[in-house]
């Protein structure tokens, strides 16, 4: 019995470690005070006149699709928002400057280019509609 105690122990702990990691992904949290204000010289596409959902993606993540396609579809109902798609690799100084860390990763910036949220991993359609809806 003496044997199978660690290897109950580091199941336990990993399985901890995963529904913890599964529980922050996705969700769309509160800015940090990075002090960038973003514009269309940065960022290569206007802004949008109430929002902006700016997505760092890299070639290789099947998450990034997914995240890609239902941002473009909340997007393609809404007129004064842009969806605007940076390929995280080729943009290593603005990834660096803004602290993206993984990919996908969605940043919600207000209509002057500030964030005002971000989402790690893919987020949800009503997590974005909400903070969409904040902005108004």
């Amino acid at each position: 019995m003496k044997s199978f105690a660690p290897i109950l122990i580091v199941l336990a702990l990993a399985s901890a470690y995963r529904f913890w990691y599964q529980s922050i992904r996705g969700k769309i949290k509160g800015a940090k005070p990075l002090g960038v204000r973003l514009n269309a010289s940065i960022l290569g596409r206007e802004l949008g006149t109430r929002g902006t959902l700016v997505q760092f993606s890299s070639a290789f993540c099947t998450p990034c699709r997914a995240t890609r396609t239902l941002l473009e579809n909340v997007v393609a109902g809404i007129e004064d928002v842009t969806h605007i798609e940076i390929d995280a690799e080729a943009n290593l100084e603005l990834v660096r400057t803004l602290d993206i860390r993984s990919t996908p990763t969605t940043l919600i910036l207000n209509s002057q280019g500030t964030e005002v949220g971000r989402a790690v991993g893919a987020p949800k359609r009503e997590q974005v509609l909400t903070a969409l809806a904040a902005l108004a």
